[in-house]
């Protein structure tokens, strides 16, 4: 079989219930995640973009090339004119109610600026929102944190660069932070277009909701702890363990094993192999943290947890995965507070989801855009039945 009619996947009844788990429901042009080679985006292995500049990433999931040095400088030059926020947007933000989680303020934030800032338009939009992230996250940091007012936006500074310069850290180093947030962002744009904040951002914007309001969705995807505050959790793991002694991490994780527990930071729903972002950050805690103690901790741990896990017939993959280290490397560069860590998360895969919805909206179908999202479901224990007269 051949175009239209060819046979890509096959129903039973065993697939029913399990969260659209490996069903193929769209192309996707931005990202690629490989059992046995990881993420790609177009094309390019994640491990080869990891030092790009966090601009020249978002280029490429957003125009599907990397840019020449002039197109690079041109779309630096485009993103400053787009990075300011309505002041209005910060000013809403500074006034939630510090009970709420930092991701529901991300939400909120996102809501917000949509009403002020939307322009309708999915591209437009898309790298507005892109532009404009880095100053909602900082806002959300200082307001909700404490820190103190919002420190003036220079966007001309570099996405990352002015991230850094926003949050205004109490007592971290700049230049280790800075270094650590550009690779974190980009290996964190994005991957593939099935995990659950993509999948619902790209539903809601089939509706022809707009690009703030469908990123608004696939931040509360986002939050949930089956999806992205994996980072907290692995960095509690590492706590819990409580020591750095080789034999007694791997005790440790056979205890957990053993009892029924999670592994957090271990194995991947698609991957079946080490993670190459949790390689990339692993080389990048030896140059920004080799004597943080945590980091040592996660350095044994990805050689003993995996050791622990081989031996697990159950375990079909063993290996770290991106957030085995990522909470700990933001730890050590003096991001010490681990509820807002999903929305370090959120602030770079909005660029990946942006990209993805601008493709179904406007690139998909020869420029017609992806249908409105509407699976099929099957009744079950409903018999008919009638009102007696």
């Amino acid at each position: 079989m051949s175009g239209e009619n060819k046979v890509l996947f096959e129903i039973t009844e065993a697939h029913l219930d399990t969260g659209l788990r490996g069903f193929p429901v769209s192309t996707v042009f931005t990202s690629e995640v490989n059992p046995q080679d990881g993420l790609h985006y177009v094309g390019y292995p994640i491990a080869d973009l990891a030092d790009l500049d966090p601009e020249a990433a978002v280029f490429l999931l957003f125009y599907k090339h990397l840019p020449s040095a002039d197109e690079l400088a041109a779309f630096k030059a485009e993103l400053v004119k787009r990075a300011k926020v309505d002041p209005r947007v910060i000013s809403l933000i500074g006034g939630l109610p510090k009970e709420g989680h930092p991701m529901e303020w991300m939400i909120g934030a996102l809501n917000f600026a949509g009403m002020l800032c939307k322009t309708g338009n999915y591209r437009e939009d898309g790298l507005n929102v892109v532009a404009q992230m880095p100053e909602l996250v900082a806002a959300i940091y200082r307001a909700r944190a404490g820190w103190g007012a919002p420190i003036e936006s220079k966007p001309e500074l570099g996405l990352v660069e002015n991230f850094v310069h926003m949050m205004g850290v109490p007592g971290a180093d700049a230049a280790k932070l800075t270094r650590l947030m550009r690779v974190f962002y980009v290996l964190h744009m994005d991957h593939g277009g099935g995990n659950l904040s993509t999948f619902v951002g790209k539903a809601v914007a089939s509706g022809k909701s707009d690009m703030y309001a469908s990123l608004g969705a696939s931040m509360a995807g986002l939050y949930g702890p089956l999806h992205g505050r994996a980072n907290q959790e692995c960095l509690e793991f590492l706590e819990k363990c409580g020591t750095n002694d080789a034999d007694a991490v791997e005790a440790f994780v056979r205890t957990e094993l053993e009892a029924g527990r999670s592994i957090f930071g271990f194995g991947h729903a698609v991957l079946r192999a080490e993670d190459p972002r949790a390689g990339v950050q692993y080389n990048l805690g030896a140059e920004l943290c080799a004597d943080d103690p945590l980091f040592q901790r996660a350095a044994i741990m990805r050689e003993r947890a995996v050791k622990v896990l081989k031996s697990s017939p159950k375990v079909k993959n063993p290996y770290p995965n991106v957030d085995a280290v990522s909470g700990t490397l933001l730890r050590a560069c003096g991001l010490t507070d681990a509820e807002y860590y999903t929305v370090l998360f959120g602030l770079a895969r909005c660029s990946g989801i942006a990209a993805q919805i601008v493709d179904e909206r406007l690139v998909h179908r020869g420029g017609k855009g992806v249908a409105i999202y509407r699976p099929d479901d099957i009744p079950v224990n409903q018999p008919r039945r009638r009102l007696q007269a």
